[in-house]
């Protein structure tokens, strides 16, 4: 298989759960401006602008990039232990699919633009704008939960093949 021939240091890994930390309290920090300026809309003639993203709370999504970078680095501390592993492995699949997720609503989101009244126009253009920011944030952590998700995989398959060899050799060394 192509992922058994993945290798990465524990200080490389402690590296990538930090920068999903860091991604994580960005998503949540970009998402709690979003509602500060949203909060602050004027009722006006076309109503308030409130975006797919905004109801949604694709920002406080950012909490499992901060969870699952949390098991990251602490699988990366202890590496002997197969169910902290598994665990960083499974928060690591699930911000894939949070990541996917939350870009394809941004997209539909940028896609529509219905328009808001005069007053609004600048919050809204402004939240728009944060917006694709956000977007452009998304690849960096799919590739980041993608290389993790692999080298995991690596690390929990060479696992298997060396403890199916000492069964084989002690099976072995008793005939």
């Amino acid at each position: 298989m192509g992922c058994r021939n993945s290798k990465i240091s524990s200080s490389n890994t402690v590296v990538l759960g930090v920068i999903q930390i860091m991604l994580g309290v960005y998503h949540v920090l970009m998402w709690y401006f979003l509602l500060l300026l949203y909060m602050g809309q004027i009722k006006g003639t076309f109503g308030t602008y409130e975006p797919l993203t905004y109801k949604m709370g694709t920002g406080l999504w950012g909490l499992t990039f901060i969870i699952s970078g949390a098991f990251t680095v602490r699988a990366a501390k202890h590496q002997n232990n197969k169910y902290l592993l598994l665990c960083a492995l499974s928060l690591n699949i699930l911000c894939i699919i949070v990541t996917i997720i939350a870009a394809s609503l941004t997209v539909v989101e940028l896609a529509h633009f219905r328009s808001v009244s005069y007053r609004n126009y600048g919050q809204a253009k402004l939240g728009r704008e944060v917006s694709r920011v956000l977007l452009f944030s998304y690849p960096l952590e799919f590739g980041i939960s993608l290389t993790y998700s692999i080298c995991s995989c690596s690390h929990l398959g060479r696992g298997q093949e060396d403890s199916l060899e000492s069964v084989t050799e002690v099976v072995e060394s008793t005939f």
